[in-house]
């Protein structure tokens, strides 16, 4: 019997020690997940009654970065969930030479949406102007404030955050177009650079801008590469 124990508890350290060595040599490796990039979603900010989703610059045209001196195209939507019509005075960067380039219209009017950028670069505002919400927390479909967005500020940073969920996009009555004028260094995909909106009624808001995601699939720049650790197993 003595015997027969010392063979099933002999049996047992063994099948522990394969174990412990398989997980040594695993210990280290690169995973799947390891080189995987999450999308960049777009700055969320508000200023008062307007809201500016999906702010971002731009994927660059050609390679993965915006080389400097040159000129950032941005992408975003301004909701004015007010009742006042609103107006975009001007844009700047601590990371661009002077003011940004406006063409197109600069009136954000009540209720409605102003486009920044190329139709196929912003994605679709879903958010309804409310007749009563608090202008501290953006009203999501479902009426309640949403748990994520920034609070309303005149002046202030926020940082990339992807925004409430909302439904009904309200109606566009204005498009238009802004470059950032002479990069000071090269941007590249992963980086945030500060951009200053100021406002006629809705004073001014400062947002750290990501690079958007590639709207188009191999665009996206590729993950560093890494050295598995422990190797040999």
């Amino acid at each position: 019997m003595r015997l027969q124990n010392r063979r099933v508890f002999g049996a047992g350290v063994l099948a522990l020690g394969a174990a412990l060595v398989l997980a040594g040599c695993g210990a280290g490796q690169i995973t799947q997940t390891d080189s995987q990039q999450p999308a960049v979603n777009g700055t969320y900010a508000q200023a008062k009654d307007l809201v500016l989703r999906n702010a971002a610059l731009q994927f660059p045209t050609e390679g993965q970065a915006y080389p400097a001196g040159s000129a950032a195209p941005l992408t975003l939507t301004i909701v004015n969930q007010g009742k006042l019509d609103d107006e975009l005075v001007s844009v700047s960067s601590e990371a661009a030479t002077g003011d940004a380039k406006i063409t197109g219209s600069k009136v954000v009017a009540a209720s409605h949406a102003l486009v920044i950028g190329p139709s196929d670069a912003v994605e679709s505002t879903k958010e309804v102007a409310p007749t009563s919400a608090p202008s501290s927390a953006p009203a999501s479909s479902s009426g309640a404030p949403s748990s994520g967005a920034p609070s309303s500020s005149s002046a202030g940073t926020v940082t990339p955050s992807a925004g409430p969920e909302t439904t009904n996009a309200p109606d566009q009555v204005g498009k238009a177009t802004i470059e950032l004028q002479g990069l000071k260094q090269p941007v590249w995909a992963g980086q945030t650079i500060k951009v200053t909106f100021v406002f006629k009624n809705s004073g001014s808001i400062t947002v750290d801008l990501p690079v958007a995601a590639p709207s188009h699939p191999g665009s996206r720049a590729p993950a560093p590469e890494k050295e598995a650790k422990g190797g040999g197993h």
